[in-house]
């Protein structure tokens, strides 16, 4: 049986990555359940295209934020752990500190003390101290720390190849196999993106 991947989606700017990694997810076949936080939803009003039942439609299971009796808040209910896409300052706070008053939190912090992977998509810049700090503070629990930084070695042609490159590398840290993005195996001089980087150095 695979195990689920809890996606929680929370209300930074950038929840087009949530909504991107569920419709990959769902495309290879990996199982997920969706929390979505009230800002989030605000958010994909205000940044996207898609409606909360597109959205939802795209999970397996669908919780509420404020049902903290949910499956995923039991360490009992095992799943491959937690990625927050975007996560938001709040949330990171929340996180740092177990504040767990809602089930993004609660979930996330349930996965940290059992030891499975939780993956922060922090969007946030620029960084004060105080957000390094608390960054610090969730990978000292166990958390990885992946702000959503675009990489250009794949040579995209696109936004949403940005986007896919991000969620590839956060999909990495779950060992999900996919081909987002076409990765470095190398300088060759014969490769185009390659060539247009040098020329544009030049």
């Amino acid at each position: 049986m695979t195990l689920p991947l809890v996606v929680a989606i929370t209300g930074a700017t950038g929840v087009i990555y949530g909504v991107e990694m569920l419709k990959v997810l769902k495309r290879i076949g990996q199982p997920t359940h969706l929390i979505l936080s009230e800002s989030a939803v605000r958010n994909l009003k205000i940044e996207t295209d898609c409606t909360l039942h597109d959205v939802q439609a795209l999970a397996d299971v669908v919780h509420n934020n404020k049902d903290i009796g949910a499956s995923v808040a039991s360490g009992s209910f095992k799943t491959k752990g937690v990625v927050v896409a975007p996560c938001t300052i709040k949330s990171l706070s929340a996180i740092a500190n177990s504040f767990t008053a809602n089930l993004v939190v609660r979930a996330t912090d349930v996965a940290l003390k059992e030891r499975r992977r939780v993956v922060l998509m922090v969007r946030e810049t620029p960084l004060h101290k105080g957000h390094l700090e608390l960054m610090s503070r969730c990978a000292d629990l166990g958390a990885v720390i992946l702000p959503p930084m675009p990489a250009f070695y794949h040579g995209p042609q696109s936004i949403m190849d940005l986007i896919h490159q991000s969620i590839g590398k956060a999909l990495d840290q779950f060992d999900i196999e996919h081909d987002l993005f076409r990765r470095w195996t190398g300088e060759a001089h014969g490769d185009a993106s390659v060539s247009r980087v040098s020329a544009a150095a030049e």
